[in-house]
């Protein structure tokens, strides 16, 4: 019993050192873990804020009442929205404009698509910006320009409509 403990005494200088050298890359390492997420998480919010003022993949009228209905179903009429563009068709292939593979450098943040997308524009048709809310619906094939973070679309800069 007394070997052990005398082993014990010796060792313990060596996991004192031990200890002091691997604490801090130990709290690193968690502080890494626990950040991980947030950073994913902030990611996450801000594409599914993106898809919800944004995409609309199967549209139906694509007129003033789908305008109407849409803005206020997506919480954009407290107060009024001005303009709104909603892209439609595929999600991967908005994000492939982030990825590059639909996409090229547009300054910033911003990439501008190398193919069209449906997609259809909502303006206020003025008046007060307190709900009730009346919107145009323009619907047209066009080139987009969206803001990206990690790989993810996050803003919606602008459109134009593509040269032949």
């Amino acid at each position: 019993m007394d070997m052990n403990l005398h082993k014990l005494q010796e060792m313990e200088p060596l996991l004192e050192e031990m200890v002091m050298v691997l604490s801090p890359l130990f709290l690193v390492f968690m502080l890494g873990l626990g950040l991980t997420p947030l950073a994913l998480d902030q990611d996450d919010y801000r594409y599914r804020h993106f898809l919800t003022q944004h995409y609309d993949a199967k549209p139906k009228g694509r007129d003033d009442k789908y305008c109407n209905n849409i803005m206020q179903n997506r919480g954009l009429t407290r107060p009024c929205k001005d303009t709104n563009t909603f892209i439609h068709g595929n999600k991967n292939d908005i994000k492939a404009i982030c990825e590059d593979r639909n996409g090229e450098p547009y300054g910033g943040n911003l990439k501008i698509s190398r193919s069209a997308f449906q997609v259809t524009t909502c303006k206020h048709r003025g008046g007060s910006s307190r709900p009730p809310c009346k919107y145009r619906a323009t619907k047209s094939s066009r080139v987009i320009v969206i803001g990206c973070e990690n790989g993810w679309p996050v803003h919606f800069d602008e459109s134009f409509i593509p040269s032949r």
